[in-house]
């Protein structure tokens, strides 16, 4: 040990501070010494280990360590308190130095050192408080592991509440709710509907019946997980170009012939409509897929569609970022039409379509076979939506507004 207890330690030699034997104290402290043994080692009391290690009680016997100085927990990342800001933490509160001061001097926010006081302290028998800086330590060790029980595992009462309710297909909020009406003085038995979720959906619990999440209005028995609309990588091999780039006659809807289109999609997927709305008219017009609805499949569809119209009634097409449009590089080079696309979880970016396939799942139920239907079939469905008066027109049809800009 390269440690050794000087033999001279009087005033003659100076006021010399113990600072190499407090630094080794807590070294022997972190290898598991008590403070006896540790005290004995490096050559002082054991009252002055107790003081090292708890905090002194006279400002002018010890100063507290710069920040700088001192040196955190290996092993600890950064978002936790270290040993040595716990022993700072409890220097200070000895001093009665205020919160905030505590706080800036470790470059901490007030409110961390303030729960850790208020977290960590000791009781003693006689009520009251003392904020011991190892045993502080020690217990914030002891809380960290994961993962942890959970509250609705651990009380059998309000696990039996919640089953109960979820029987009765309540939702994980209302049951919540009815726990603090029911038990407004026991904060034991109030919990957030994520702790209710969780214990639904979290393997390994055991903490609710698995068979209750078919109670849930979802009806999932998992979580399903939602990635963020900026980490989601590019979905064409030709570029996209966002909505944010259409022209603003698009938005405002003053000129006709920018469109908005979509998919309705048939049982198990295998079937689909393709649906085009013109945003200025409302007018509908549907796309017969027979075959499937891969990207060549609707771009056929769209050119043979598209085509069908006059120049100035087809300026550009909306449409959200679906599998579906993979081949939108060459309907534009077949068509001259630029495609827009939305961006991701974004359905009222395309309002108009959005509302007329909800008007056409009167005509084409979810959960049936789509492709029985014929092209005749789609294009009696679509006049009798272009028939109908709009109050957003001014109780004109689509067929009438848009017979309207042919004539002219």
């Amino acid at each position: 040990m390269d440690f050794k207890i000087r033999k001279n330690r009087t005033m003659a030699q100076g006021p010399r501070r113990l600072v190499r034997e407090r630094a080794e104290y807590f070294r022997l402290v972190d290898q598991g010494y008590s403070n006896r043994e540790a005290s004995r080692r490096v050559g002082v009391h054991d009252r002055t280990g107790r003081e090292w290690r708890n905090g002194r009680t006279d400002p002018s016997r010890f100063r507290p360590p710069a920040r700088s100085e001192r040196v955190a927990c290996p092993g600890l990342p950064g978002r936790y308190l270290s040993q040595d800001e716990r022993i700072h933490i409890a220097d200070r509160l000895r001093e009665k130095a205020a919160i905030r001061a505590i706080a800036a001097e470790l470059g901490r926010s007030p409110s961390t050192i303030s729960r850790e006081i208020r977290r960590n302290s000791t009781v003693d028998p006689r009520g009251r408080q003392h904020y011991r800086p190892h045993a502080a330590h020690a217990r914030a060790d002891a809380r960290r592991p994961r993962p942890k029980p959970g509250k609705i595992g651990q009380n059998p009462e309000l696990r039996d509440f919640i089953q109960d309710r979820l029987d009765k297909r309540w939702s994980p909020e209302q049951i919540c709710q009815a726990l603090r009406d029911t038990f407004p003085e026991r904060p034991e038995m109030h919990v957030a509907h994520e702790t209710v979720y969780q214990a639904l959906y979290v393997q390994g619990r055991g903490e609710l019946r698995r068979e209750l999440a078919c109670a849930l209005r979802t009806g999932r028995a998992r979580r399903v997980p939602h990635r963020q609309a900026a980490a989601r990588r590019p979905r064409f091999a030709t570029p996209m170009v966002m909505i944010s780039e259409r022209p603003a006659e698009a938005e405002d809807r003053a000129v006709p012939g920018h469109w908005e289109g979509d998919l309705i999609i048939g049982k198990d997927g295998a079937s689909a409509i393709g649906t085009l709305v013109e945003r200025a008219t409302r007018y509908v017009m549907l796309l017969h897929l027979p075959h499937g609805r891969t990207a060549e499949h609707v771009r056929d569809a769209l050119v043979e569609t598209v085509q069908t119209l006059p120049g100035h009634l087809v300026r550009s097409l909306t449409w959200d970022q679906g599998a579906e449009m993979a081949a939108h590089g060459s309907f534009t080079i077949a068509t001259g039409i630029p495609v827009y696309f939305c961006d991701p979880a974004s359905p009222w970016q395309r309002g108009s379509n959005e509302n007329t396939n909800g008007l056409l799942r009167q005509y084409f139920p979810k959960g049936t076979d789509l492709s029985a239907h014929s092209t005749e079939d789609l294009t009696a469905v679509a006049a009798e939506l272009n028939g109908r008066p709009r109050k957003t027109l001014g109780w004109e049809t689509p067929a009438e507004r848009l017979h309207k800009l042919l004539a002219a």
